[in-house]
């Protein structure tokens, strides 16, 4: 019998099989995954050392998708600051995608190359604005926060609060008159992130 002309198994078939058991139920274990794909357990492990390494192909899928513009230039001639706002869009983007994949993300070092890079055009980026190393990781480190809460938030009903009887009226007021239905999370989204923007601005001018 003719061998197929590509193999079965391949870390990138790994990858987006065990990204679908995620999507589906939150989590995947190898043997689960091995049954899925219908090979044994230790047929991934020729391809894979383990769970961390499926973990690092799954954030490389998601992240690969990712638009990485050129770092601008220092905080005087180059728009930097639309520099992290187009990483930061396209980040919770491809994040929003695959919302149960972020608690398996956040619970690993991240090793993959394709993320490192993204990191590392945004460290370009604020040491180009001034900043010091260590604002540099303290800013890429909020801003990952801020756009990892919002992938999730992306995935919560329209109605996140229900005013019942008994809560405030700043509260009811809010509820009323903010932003609601399918645009309230990009809403919040933007706004959040020109609040970061804004401040990273004047940390740099501060510089």
């Amino acid at each position: 019998m003719a061998r197929p002309l590509t193999p079965k198994l391949s870390p990138a078939v790994i990858a987006d099989e065990a990204l679908a058991m995620v999507d589906q139920a939150g989590e995947f274990t190898i043997p689960a995954l091995a049954a899925r794909l219908k090979v044994s357990a230790s047929s991934l492990y020729n391809h894979v050392s383990g769970k961390a390494d499926i973990i690092e192909l799954m954030r490389g899928r998601t992240v690969a998708g990712i638009a990485l513009p050129e770092p601008a230039g220092d905080a005087a001639g180059g728009d930097w600051i639309g520099t992290i706002r187009a990483i930061a869009v396209e980040y919770r983007r491809a994040y929003a995608e695959h919302p149960r994949l972020i608690p398996l993300f956040t619970a690993y070092t991240v090793r993959d190359p394709s993320t490192l890079r993204m990191y590392e055009v945004l460290a370009q980026v604020f040491s180009a604005a001034g900043f010091a190393p260590r604002r540099t990781l303290g800013a890429i480190t909020v801003l990952d926060s801020f756009v990892l809460g919002s992938a999730l938030d992306a995935a919560a009903p329209e109605q996140v609060w229900e005013a019942v009887p008994g809560a405030g009226a700043a509260l009811q007021d809010a509820l009323r008159d903010g932003p609601g239905g399918p645009d309230r999370a990009e809403a919040a989204f933007r706004y959040g992130l020109e609040l970061l923007l804004a401040g990273f601005g004047r940390e740099a001018a501060a510089s």
